[in-house]
């Protein structure tokens, strides 16, 4: 073998060499690629779902859902390389490398319809109290939570509750609403907001000769036991969490008399009610106030902001003289501004068309955060309550080389 073939050799040889270490980056390049570019393709169809069953809502249409249930993606590379004679120079004597390559993207989408009496019954079915706290202790505003999530309060007054639905529709209960989380708002702008089980201390007494030895030993594991040699009785007492409750003090600092007194009122309470108290010796008690808020279901929350588009509009509502100062002064006049257009509008995050009319989620005025967290807030809402999508195979990427 010659020198100029030696070198041709060599040097087509380290073309190759090259090749392969291009492919070899190039697949976790496509593969972040396509994990992305598919994550942002079923984000942006949920949250357009989203979007169009408000308007569905709101021209009285069927509120359907669609979900991507597996996503299979195979890359193919193709690769070649050569040399040839350069052109100028002395001929023979240089090579220059050729490279060529293709890469081919087949994916698989399989898309199902969420439906079935399961997902029904979990759309119809109102938001329970644990819930709500679950997002209220993702530092949500309270005001923004319950005027998407509650369809009424219910207000403890002279041992007898006042009812104010969340709609528009009714003027003066609206009115109240409003005023009742702006001010449960203002609490917790100072962080003097409490969500947390109430704890309960549960009694029984029973005669004492109703107990052998190996008895007594298991009670003692679950129970405080306390002998009573007056009547030979004995007390058990355990702590259990009892129904969340929304306050302004600390509930564990509260007497078992209190306690009692709470849970009485709790008896009637529902795992959809979140029940709150408002104490006149502390922060906001300028206001001192007791009730309970009933939660909405998913269905009625896309009932609710679908209304927003006709005669139901959120309209300004003051803070009650007694509130205290809200933190820059965030009181928007709709839970969930949404805008309608002949046009696409230009700087929305997501929009849908609807007929002849661009709908989308406005942010773009005073209160672009706000809206922009209530989207948000609806978005986990619908995670909560849509049932596992059945899976068709294994979801897989596939890279070939």
């Amino acid at each position: 073998m010659n020198s100029m073939h030696r070198l041709y050799v060599q040097r087509l040889l380290t073309c190759l060499m090259m090749l392969m270490m291009l492919t070899g980056c190039l697949s976790p390049l496509a593969l972040n690629r396509a994990v992305l570019a598919y994550d942002d393709a079923v984000t942006d169809a949920a949250s357009q779902q989203l979007l169009i069953n408000i308007v569905r809502a709101h021209h009285r249409q069927p509120i359907h859902f669609t979900g991507v249930s597996n996503i299979a993606a195979t890359f193919n590379f193709q690769a070649n390389a050569g040399a040839m004679p350069a052109l100028g120079g002395l001929a023979g004597t240089s090579l220059l490398p050729i490279f060529g390559g293709s890469i081919a993207e087949s994916p698989t989408i399989s898309i199902v319809p969420i439906e079935g009496e399961d997902f029904t019954k979990r759309l119809l079915t109102p938001f329970s109290q644990n819930k709500l706290t679950l997002l209220l202790r993702q530092r949500y505003d309270v005001d923004l939570l319950l005027r998407m999530m509650a369809q009424e309060v219910r207000i403890l007054q002279s041992a007898q509750y006042e009812i104010h639905r969340n709609s528009p529709m009714d003027k003066a209960g609206y009115e109240m609403f409003r005023r009742v989380v702006l001010h449960l708002s203002a609490i917790q702008d100072h962080n003097k907001l409490y969500a947390e089980p109430l704890p309960l201390i549960h009694t029984w007494t029973i005669p004492a000769n109703a107990l052998g030895s190996d008895g007594f030993q298991v009670l003692q594991k679950e129970f405080v036991v306390r002998h009573n040699p007056t009547d030979n009785t004995y007390t058990l007492r355990k702590h259990i969490n009892g129904p969340i409750l929304i306050t302004n003090y600390d509930p564990s600092m509260l007497s078992d008399k209190e306690r009692d007194q709470l849970n009485d009122m709790a008896d009637d309470w529902d795992v959809s009610d979140i029940a709150f108290d408002i104490r006149a010796d502390q922060y906001g008690g300028e206001w001192p106030m007791r009730g309970v808020f009933r939660l909405r279901s998913f269905h009625a929350i896309l009932g609710f902001l679908g209304k927003a588009l006709g005669h139901e509009a959120g309209y300004p509502v003051d803070k009650d003289a007694r509130t205290p100062h809200i933190l820059n002064d965030e009181n928007p006049d709709l839970t969930m501004e949404l805008t309608a257009s002949k046009t696409p509008p230009a700087d929305a995050d997501i929009s849908v068309r609807w007929n002849d009319q661009f709908y989308a989620v406005n942010t773009a005025g005073a209160h672009t955060r706000w809206n922009r967290d209530a989207f948000q807030l609806l978005f986990l809402l619908f995670q909560m309550t849509v049932t596992d999508i059945p899976r068709i195979g294994v979801p897989s990427i596939t890279i070939a080389k």
